[in-house]
């Protein structure tokens, strides 16, 4: 899939998955767009499991609490810890977000489907996900992607048009 192609198809997909796996390579591929992704002075703060384990995968989606996540076949988590750039600033967050996305638009790319679980798991659920995957204590679960082959149609929501948020030469020109 062209890169504009994949990036135009991203939706978030909340729905059942079929009951089709997702191979180990595939799963590498996908993880590997999250480790080649921009990191704030090279830092490199973010970490990745890959899960295809169907026991944990279940698990995982207990722990979330959403029943159609119980159907993916699989899931990557994202890992990170605040760590202070020479300049004294955290670029943590903007590192899992960018190897987030690079992972999203691989997944799509793929021919899978994803959403990106990161509000909804702050605290002890992240902890728990954490506990079960035996992630170090120093580090945090930021970001849950249950992914497999949708069952249901991948729609979104609508974009505001191009004019409206994006401009050339100034602010609204």
């Amino acid at each position: 899939m062209e890169l504009m192609e994949a990036i135009r198809a991203r939706k978030s997909y909340r729905n059942l998955f079929t009951n089709a796996p997702v191979p180990r390579t595939d799963l590498e591929e996908i993880l590997e767009a999250g480790v080649l992704a921009p990191s704030g002075c090279n830092l490199q703060t973010t970490q990745f499991i890959g899960v295809d384990d169907p026991a944990l995968v279940r698990q995982l989606a207990e722990i979330c609490g959403k029943e159609w996540m119980k159907t993916s076949a699989a899931a990557v988590l994202l890992l990170t810890k605040e760590t202070m750039s020479p300049s004294g600033v955290s670029y943590h967050v903007h590192d899992y977000a960018a190897a987030a996305e690079n992972i999203l638009l691989a997944i799509v790319a793929k021919g899978y489907a994803s959403v990106w679980i990161e509000g909804q798991i702050r605290g002890e659920k992240a902890g728990e996900m954490g506990r079960l995957l035996g992630v170090p204590d120093d580090l945090t679960v930021a970001v849950y992607l249950p992914l497999g082959v949708p069952a249901k149609p991948v729609t979104g929501v609508a974009k505001k048009p191009f004019e409206d948020r994006a401009w050339f030469n100034g602010y609204r020109k």
